[in-house]
């Protein structure tokens, strides 16, 4: 678990008046599901010393779909928000970062051709039945890691995807699709009573890359908004950032 975690978790379960009792309930059930694997290995395997692109779902992953697409060597952690438009461009993320709740058609699509990194918290309880779906598949926890259960830090699926990149040592990180603004991008399903509570997560979301930014080694880059921490670079440097 990355130094100094377990202050930023009771930030958001005070922020988000989450109960942190149903969060370890969540995990225990989750740890209780998956089958002992090497799949830690595995995932290091990809990413240690590797050049690796984090996508989420903001605004501008319409624009980085065409980039993306040319993009099919390099190592891709996808937030499982962006699946369904990436799965129609026929990009096929390595690992996906999912708490459960994104495209289930999507999910089951690459459910035995993806990584899936499956993350519990108090709001999934009744849908991590799902992940008997998944050849392979890790569990997450925001509370203390345990079994089967790990923590590399993060709270939404794209910034998680960021962390876990940095946990595995990438020597690269490279974001697209990840704004963190104040527009929702139409790939998140976000529902207008949702918005305001979606808007609060994206915020909590860059705070936490912001802070990644100074205990990691990876050397940081955004394709989408500026990020403290992350160098922002157009379309046309990725090649030569990742060569």
């Amino acid at each position: 678990m990355i130094k100094d975690w377990e202050a930023k978790y009771s930030e958001i379960l005070k922020e988000f008046k989450y109960d942190k009792r149903k969060d370890r309930e969540s995990a225990i059930k989750l740890d209780k599901i998956l089958k002992e694997s090497k799949i830690n290995q595995k995932i290091q395997n990809l990413i240690k010393g590797n050049t690796v692109i984090v996508i989420g779902s903001g605004p501008s992953l319409s624009y980085a779909i065409p980039k993306l697409k040319k993009l099919k060597k390099v190592i891709k952690i996808a937030a499982d928000s962006s699946l369904k438009p990436l799965l129609e461009n026929k990009i096929i993320p390595d690992i996906v970062v999912t708490d459960l709740d994104g495209d289930k058609n999507s999910l089951k699509k690459i459910a035995k051709k993806s990584i899936m990194v499956v993350h519990a918290h108090g709001d999934n309880i009744g849908k991590l039945e799902l992940v008997n779906d998944f050849k392979d598949c890790i569990g997450t926890t925001q509370t203390r890691p345990f079994k089967k259960i790990k923590n590399y830090g993060g709270f939404t699926d794209g910034d998680r995807g960021v962390f876990l990149a940095s946990h595995f040592e990438a020597k690269k990180i490279i974001l697209f699709g990840m704004d963190f603004g104040n527009r929702i991008g139409k790939f998140s399903n976000t529902k207008k009573s949702e918005r305001k509570i979606k808007l609060m997560k994206l915020k909590r979301g860059k705070l936490l890359l912001e802070w990644l930014s100074t205990n990691t080694r990876s050397e940081l880059f955004t394709t989408s908004r500026k990020i403290s921490g992350f160098e922002k670079i157009p379309y046309k440097s990725v090649d030569i950032i990742i060569t």
